[in-house]
């Protein structure tokens, strides 16, 4: 169990999520209730267990264009944005979800990264005038539709959710986002993986920037090159009776041709999940999933690399 828990958690009916969602509400009673709630924009989620980072200076824009992927020197106040920190050989560190207020950048990042995340921007900031912080203890994530997300004072989070039609647990949450083939860092990547292998290219990726780490990478493999896996959206046997959990083998003719990532039950789409598997494998073969039969939906093309882009919703 997580060292955090929401307040929510008291409210009747919440039962905690696992990791990596422990200390928030996987669900308040009724999970398909809340999920067609949440899809028609009349739930929130609370996402207070995310990291949030906050960049302060008049430096801070110009400053983190030259370490993201994203183009956001001149993100307007308000505009929501994606962006990655790479490694030096273009692997995924983080995944950034930007908003800048006029007077800070604030970043909201997956549970217990935000630690990691300060400790690379500090290593970065030079004599540039910039000041991180890593404020996860005062500010929360509120998720709604069609806003997206919101970052409230901590004490303002019970009604922050309210306000914005009541609770849904992240169970409802995660269900929208599998179907709409959105990845989630840490789930549906691992430590080798790039931007085009999960469809990242296309929201997070901002092609025509200038030099941040990592870019060699992204720029050599867009051009010329496939990336070796691809992410895939499984439609489940709807028979079986269980989800195949986060690691579970993705198996093909006998082999192991990659791992499940997010898996959850969609109240039209039923059991659904996205996997990262080898790029090799045929698009219209079924697979077995954690032992599950699935059928795969294209999201990133085996092509991806050769100016093909992912094909999400």
């Amino acid at each position: 169990m997580s060292a955090y828990r929401s307040p929510l958690l008291a409210l009747p009916g919440a039962v905690e999520a696992e990791p990596p969602d422990a200390g928030v509400a996987a669900h308040y009673g009724d999970p398909m209730r809340e999920q067609r709630r949440l899809e028609l924009g009349e739930a929130s989620v609370d996402q207070s267990h995310r990291g949030v980072v906050r960049v302060h200076g008049p430096d801070r824009l110009s400053w983190l264009h030259s370490l993201v992927s994203q183009h956001v020197a001149a993100l307007p106040p308000g505009t929501p944005a994606e962006a990655l920190v790479l490694d030096p050989h273009g692997r995924v560190e983080h995944h950034l979800r930007v908003v800048d207020d006029g007077s800070a950048t604030w970043l909201s990042v997956e549970p217990g990264t935000a630690p990691a995340l300060v400790e690379f921007l500090e290593s970065m900031r030079f004599m540039l005038r910039v000041e991180v912080a890593d404020v996860s203890s005062e500010w929360a994530s509120v998720w709604s539709r069609p806003a997206g997300e919101a970052l409230v004072p901590r004490q303002s989070l019970g009604p922050a959710v309210q306000e914005r039609g009541g609770p849904a647990g992240v169970w409802a949450y995660e269900a929208l986002r599998v179907a709409a083939h959105q990845p989630r860092l840490g789930q549906d990547s691992d430590a080798r993986t790039i931007p085009h292998e999960v469809g990242w290219l296309d929201t997070a990726v901002h092609l025509d920037k200038g030099c941040y780490r990592g870019q060699e990478t992204v720029a050599r493999v867009h051009n010329l090159g496939r990336p070796p896996r691809r992410l895939v959206m499984l439609h489940l046997d709807g028979s079986v009776d269980r989800l195949p959990v986060h690691g579970d083998a993705v198996v093909h003719d006998g082999r192991e041709v990659g791992f499940v990532g997010s898996a959850a039950r969609h109240y039209e789409l039923g059991p659904i999940a996205l996997a990262l598997v080898k790029r090799s494998v045929p698009v219209d073969v079924t697979l077995l999933a954690g032992g599950v039969a699935a059928a795969q939906e294209v999201v990133v093309s085996p092509d991806a690399g050769l100016h093909v882009r992912a094909r999400l919703r």
